[in-house]
């Protein structure tokens, strides 16, 4: 992530499309002239005629309405309007226009969605109108894993309902409601004391143990998963998000909040598990992967030979796919067709089952390529399919990486940006739970921010900057070492197995519950 700009005011960056323009006049017609936000309007424009929409914007509010020029600084209580046949980005507080090329893929929307979520962080906020196709999509993914806020259309008062249903689909929208509706809630929002930018009006909430220790053992006997040991920092800045929403002062009322109502329990839930990836994330650590180390793995390999692969976290599997398709583009190219398995596990069993429908929309375009989508995806509509042959060799599998058995004799693991939000006595034991699964010699792929840390006698680094490392040898079972934090297994057969055209026969499990009691109860 960028330096975040120096501000401290949320900027606001709307997308809208086909009737984008009524969604905008009744959204800014009911916003107070001085709220304090800034507003960025990317809007899909007709490259072949000028805009009239600072004109017809100026009649329903009193903010002063530019169409932007390049450099121009954003300052609140203004609206800012892309220009046609541009791009634009935000960096530092500056919003930068490009002119968007004739063969480009037509996702302002996503871009500068990314963009805002890298320069404002948490003080980011995207709103998703009226529009069809599915841009703006990914560019929520990014406002939520940088901490923003998002909200969108509900699509029985949009006009067009396909922008806000494909956001609304991702199960990240934190309000969905009508253009007039939101303006009410955004103020409330950025004026809740939970996210106040005086501090000394902000709730001490993580001093406030005995409620966070409350809610944490709720969540785990509703959700099943122990957030004692997360990155409190980030457990303290998810949980003051959902308090802001839902209007809620003081941490010992949302504890009772979350008592009478389950749904919300689900939702601070999903919130803590920071489900976000995309295709190919880290393009050029994707490109290592598939010319270093796929084929060392293949290396020395027979027909009959198998592959295994875990990726941990999986999310809605594009990490998994993506690897897939390395496999596959790897083995059509050599001739070497190996049976190649991909455990793919997740936490969240609607993540899992989104994930195995492999069905995404269709602004993956900009993040995998036109000749992968050629050769590994079916276009249906406004949606782009993964094909059936490389869905076959990935298994999705519900799992907790702390608590559950872990896979044996895995040829390369992947488990990126999770590390990042546990804290130290966690890290280690999921990596020597990798240690356990992985053979020797296999690969570790972790994200931009992490490392192996102490168990760097373990792991030969085979790229820094990628953070990949070879495995070579030589297990230490973690719990002997740290048996003072109450981590226990809540069972030893994967729950609610979400698998994609295979389930797996009496003999996996077996081993997965044999390995799972060697692990708690045999000496090294």
């Amino acid at each position: 992530m960028t330096e975040q700009a120096n501000s401290d005011f949320y900027i606001v960056g709307i997308g809208a499309s086909a009737g984008g323009l009524e969604a905008l006049e009744k959204f800014f017609g009911n916003m107070p002239a001085d709220s304090g936000l800034a507003f960025v309007v990317v809007q899909h424009l007709s490259p072949d005629y000028k805009s009239l929409m600072a004109e017809l914007l100026s009649k329903h509010t009193q903010m002063p309405v530019y169409e932007v020029q390049d450099g121009m600084s954003v300052e609140p209580n203004n609206i800012y309007l892309i220009p046609r046949k541009k791009t634009m980005t935000i960096f530092h507080g500056k919003l930068h226009l490009t002119d968007r090329g004739q063969e480009q893929l037509n996702l302002p929307i996503d871009i500068f969605l990314r963009s805002l979520a890298e320069d404002m962080g948490e003080r980011a906020i995207a709103i998703i109108l009226s529009g069809t196709g599915s841009d703006g999509t990914r560019g929520i993914r990014a406002v939520k894993e940088a901490g923003g806020m998002v909200m969108a259309q509900d699509t029985s008062s949009a006009k067009f309902e396909g922008m806000p249903q494909s956001a609304i689909a991702t199960q990240l929208v934190d309000y969905i409601l009508s253009a007039e509706q939101m303006s009410t809630e955004l103020v409330s929002y950025i004026q809740h004391s939970c996210i106040s930018t005086d501090l000394g009006a902000k709730p001490a909430i993580a001093k406030d143990e005995d409620n966070l220790s409350k809610i944490y053992a709720k969540l785990r006997s509703q959700a099943g998963v122990d957030f004692t040991y997360y990155k409190q920092s980030t457990m303290v800045r998810r949980i003051e998000r959902r308090m802001s929403i839902n209007q809620i002062d003081r941490l010992s009322d949302y504890l009772h909040y979350l008592y009478q109502s389950p749904n919300e329990v689900q939702t601070l839930y999903k919130e803590l598990l920071i489900g976000v990836t995309k295709f190919f994330r880290d393009t050029e650590a994707f490109e290592f992967i598939g010319e270093k180390v796929i084929p060392e793995i293949f290396k020395g390999r027979s027909r009959n030979d198998q592959v295994r692969v875990w990726v941990a976290a999986c999310s809605t599997g594009e990490e998994a796919y993506s690897l897939a398709i390395l496999f596959s583009e790897y083995m059509e190219k050599s001739g070497n067709y190996l049976d190649v398995k991909i455990f793919a596990t997740d936490l969240d069993k609607a993540a899992l089952e989104y994930a195995g429908k492999g069905v995404y929309a269709e602004s993956i375009a900009a993040d995998v390529s036109l000749e992968r989508l050629k050769n590994y995806f079916i276009k249906r509509g406004d949606s782009y399919e993964v094909l059936r042959r490389v869905r076959e060799m990935v298994i999705f599998a519900q799992q907790n990486i702390i608590t559950d058995p872990p896979f044996s004799k895995i040829d390369l693991v992947t488990c990126r940006n999770v590390l990042i939000y546990f804290q130290s006595v966690l890290q280690k034991k999921v990596l020597s739970m990798f240690q356990f699964s992985l053979k020797q010699d296999g690969f570790l792929f972790l994200g931009t921010s992490e490392t192996v840390g102490d168990n760097s006698d373990f792991f030969l680094s085979y790229h820094n900057k990628w953070r990949v490392y070879q495995y070579r040898g030589g297990f230490r079972p973690l719990m002997l070492e740290h048996g003072n934090v109450n981590i226990q297994p809540r069972e030893l057969q994967p729950r609610g197995i979400s698998y994609g055209t295979r389930v797996p026969d009496d003999r996996r499990i077996n081993e997965i519950i044999y390995r799972g009691l060697i692990e708690k109860f045999m000496p090294p």
